[in-house]
């Protein structure tokens, strides 16, 4: 593909937009929010600032449908309301050297954003960074973080990217072994296994299917359901550059998909501490991950093919 100019976009402030195959994309920054658009359609909200964690929604696919539960965020008759920390797209740990971020209530643990939003259009890409705190009790700084999210577009679906970097505080980082994180989305009802309105079949880049795919190591993970009378699915993707790879996925018949690399014990019932590992001060842990929004016809080759284009780069 030709190098693709960076055009600035007249018709709001704070938008970029970029001369490229279509779908153009653009991003909007509104104070701590970041609004992503698809050809000019809705595509994700970044809420940059949310505490103690922060999260993107909605997440919507190429024909206009959300693909996250609603719940804490807004109120939908029929939702189901529990694990109200389940917050649409976000990533936290439940132990981080002994602190919950997965949670955050016995030490208000929370992830503090430090600085402004960087956003730009690169290579018809919209590229979101925060830098964050994770901070426990009245100034505790446990690790920082840079969240790199990328929004693109391109075979008839919709793509994000995530590049999370974890750096020690003042003492070494220790990310413990637990089933509690850690790169996290929480379904709609309709792109569930099971609960009220679940219509959707759960599987794994190793042929597990529904309830099978907890705790097991896979490339990538995929659920199709019908929403609307459309069929609608959402991939999640593990980069084998990360740590654990393939990682073990903490995905759950009611909504809960998480990549976690760390929690070895609940997974592989192994002794205590087998996944924990640490980061030594001045080191750093870097995790990709991509979400692929899709519809119909995205079967088990066409899932492989697009994991290893995104495991090409």
């Amino acid at each position: 593909m030709a190098a693709m100019r960076r055009l600035p976009c007249t018709a709001a402030p704070f938008v970029l937009c970029v001369a490229c195959s279509v779908p153009p994309l653009a991003g909007r920054v509104d104070g701590d929010l970041v609004h992503v658009t698809c050809d000019g359609a809705p595509f994700a909200t970044v809420v940059t600032a949310a505490e103690p964690r922060p999260f993107v929604f909605p997440l919507v696919g190429p024909e206009g449908i959300a693909r996250t539960r609603s719940h804490p965020m807004a109120k939908v008759a029929g939702e189901a309301t529990d694990h109200p920390h389940h917050v649409s797209l976000w990533f936290a740990h439940g132990d981080a050297n002994g602190f919950d971020f997965w949670q955050g209530q016995t030490h208000r643990e929370r992830q503090v954003r430090r600085g402004p939003v960087r956003m730009d259009v690169v290579d018809g890409r919209v590229r979101v960074v925060c830098d964050y705190d994770w901070l426990a009790d009245d100034a505790t700084l446990v690790a920082r973080e840079t969240r790199e999210l990328q929004f693109g577009s391109e075979a008839g679906a919709r793509t994000i990217d995530a590049t999370l970097t974890l750096r020690p505080g003042a003492a070494p980082l220790v990310l413990g072994d637990t089933k509690e994180g850690s790169f996290a989305l929480r379904l709609r009802p309709e792109l569930c296994v099971t609960g009220n309105g679940a219509s959707a079949v759960l599987v794994n880049s190793e042929g597990q299917r529904d309830g099978a795919v907890w705790g097991r190591r896979a490339r990538w993970i995929d659920t199709l359901g019908t929403v609307d009378g459309q069929a609608v699915g959402l991939a999640m993707f593990d980069h084998p550059a990360n740590h654990a790879h393939p990682t073990w996925w903490h995905a759950r018949t009611y909504g809960l998909l998480a990549a976690n690399p760390f929690g070895v014990h609940d997974f592989e019932k192994r002794p205590k501490g087998t996944g924990t590992l640490t980061v030594p001060v001045g080191g750093a842990l870097c995790l990709r991950y991509r979400v692929l929004l899709h519809g119909a016809g995205w079967d088990t080759e066409r899932l492989d093919a697009a994991w290893r284009a995104f495991a090409a780069n």
